[in-house]
């Protein structure tokens, strides 16, 4: 039996790569750690809406904390280290990695991050597309 996606329309070409990028990211995020999306409008008409996303990373570090952006992904990821040292007598916050991924539409930029009071805040600039339209010259073959 033949899987049918969303993507296999004839309509949709070169959409093969956003839909393996898809299928990556509902394995890889499993709720944790949790986070807010929040649309920032800009101040002025000049100004580019924003997009923020705030991540619960209590415990973290900003040495154990990785933010990176790849192809058209953004990427975070955090690893605390056991402290060896410690002779815990009950032990109920683990020392928990994780990586948390979000798909960036083409174009978007990533503006910085801030780790504050156990959140950490990526901003995103989404800048408002060019409208172009181009002229395709129709050759005519003999």
């Amino acid at each position: 039996m033949s899987r049918i996606t969303p993507f296999a329309s004839p309509l949709l070409l070169g959409f093969d790569a956003m839909e393996k990028t898809l299928e990556r990211l509902a394995k890889a995020n499993d709720g944790y750690p949790p986070y807010n999306i929040e649309r920032i409008t800009g101040t002025s008409a000049e100004d580019p809406e924003r997009l923020r996303i705030t991540l619960a990373v209590a415990g973290f570090g900003e040495s154990e904390l990785d933010v990176t952006v790849e192809e058209n992904q953004l990427v975070i990821r955090g690893k605390q280290l056991d402290q060896p040292d410690c002779d815990y007598l009950y032990r109920g916050i683990a020392a928990r990695q994780f990586q948390r991924m979000f798909v960036l539409a083409d174009g978007m930029q990533v503006a910085g991050a801030v780790l504050k009071n156990g959140l950490l805040s990526v901003d995103l600039i989404r800048p408002e597309p060019a409208r172009m339209v181009r002229k395709i010259n129709i050759s005519v073959s003999k």
